[in-house]
């Protein structure tokens, strides 16, 4: 006699038996991890001193994530894995030293995204109202470190954070790069055809002319200083003038101030990305694939950008981009900002390093750092 086939139910139960006992094991091997991290705490704080022990270490975060997606055989995708992997070294990292990470504010804006990307959710956020009062912070030492946008792949660089490196000292030690995906946010029950003001941050607007220009032309725009600002501006109106007004933001903010989805992804280019900047007080060892970014004071003379993107080409570097700023010296002098391929400990970098500070005012190294993983 044939044996019986299992019913679903009891196929299922045995699937569920299975998951059960892999939970028990993932459970204990994650506690084994917390133990260890401790443990490198501990060691830590017994060779460097409980006040200058250094718990975050951005280059081995990077190495281990990037190990993680090396390894990955699937189902699940290599981003994945890793985010799955990032959550776990930010609850671990917590259990060590729980780390206050300042972003541009308030809740709900696409930096505090970033922030959580980057970090996990396992810090403690603390959002500020400018890109300056996070430099701020962050220097008082008031956060370990701050979050802040830094160019949009269809606006280009932010100049406010550009020029806060002018008069700060720290140093960038970390990247992420992020797929912005902009959304039309209103209150239960608006009627679009009614909608008289929109606000956002000026970046979004802008990332969204073309659609805002075809759906809702009768809107008139408003800058304001973020993204989830706009949708706080939104959700506090009341009356009839809750119906009138709209917010471009994220889904983060959508949830936040509990505001409707009108309309998903309106940006115009739809592989709109923006990369924010990891600041902080320590530099950051080499970790294997590293971007490198300067300031660099030309000297105000003919040929000075040559005699600035030369070396790079001489000693084959990779530029990934430049961006110039008025110095604040003088009529038509510039400051540039450049980022680059590899660390400042490599010795074809420090080549170039050496011919721009024999040909420019002021070379100013704003850090080493592991490039974006996630």
């Amino acid at each position: 006699m044939t044996k019986p086939a299992l019913t679903q139910e009891q196929e299922l139960g045995q699937l569920r038996q299975d998951i059960d006992q892999i939970d028990q094991q993932i459970q204990t091997l994650i506690n084994q991890r917390a133990t260890c991290a401790q443990r490198v705490a501990e060691v830590k704080q017994l060779y460097q001193g409980s006040h200058d022990a250094v718990f975050y270490r951005p280059e081995r975060e990077a190495q281990v994530l990037r190990r993680v997606m090396e390894r990955n055989q699937g189902p699940l995708d290599d981003e994945e894995m890793a985010r799955l992997f990032r959550e776990l070294m930010s609850a671990c990292l917590a259990h060590e030293q729980p780390m206050r990470i300042a972003f541009l504010g308030p809740q709900g804006t696409f930096t505090q995204a970033a922030a959580l990307k980057h970090f996990g959710h396992s810090v403690i956020s603390a959002p500020l109202g400018s890109i300056d009062e996070v430099f701020r912070e962050v220097e008082a030492k008031s956060a370990h470190y701050g979050v802040v946008p830094i160019e949009n792949s269809s606006e280009g660089m932010i100049n406010h954070t550009l020029d806060s490196f002018r008069h700060s000292s720290l140093v960038i030690s970390g990247e992420v790069e992020m797929r912005i995906h902009q959304n039309l946010l209103v209150k239960q029950g608006t009627d679009l055809s009614q909608v008289e003001r929109i606000y956002s941050h000026s970046q979004s607007l802008a990332q969204c002319r073309s659609w805002l220009d075809n759906h809702m032309p009768q809107a008139e725009r408003f800058a304001v200083s973020s993204n989830a600002e706009a949708a706080r501006r939104v959700a506090q109106q009341t009356g009839a003038d809750a119906g009138k007004v709209a917010a471009i933001a994220g889904i983060m903010a959508a949830d936040l101030y509990e505001l409707d989805v009108k309309h998903e992804n309106i940006e115009d280019q739809p592989d709109n990305t923006t990369r924010f900047l990891i600041i902080g007080h320590a530099t950051v060892p080499a970790s294997g694939q590293d971007k490198t970014s300067l300031l660099v004071l030309a000297r105000n003379k003919p040929g000075a950008l040559y005699h600035i993107l030369e070396p790079f080409h001489r000693h084959n570097v990779s530029m990934t981009s430049i961006e110039s700023r008025p110095s604040g010296q003088g009529a038509w002098g510039y400051v540039f900002y450049i980022d680059f391929e590899g660390h400042h400990s490599d010795s074809k970098v420090q080549q170039v390093l050496k011919d721009l500070d024999q040909d420019s005012v002021e070379v100013r190294l704003l850090g080493s750092y592991p490039q974006a993983v996630l």
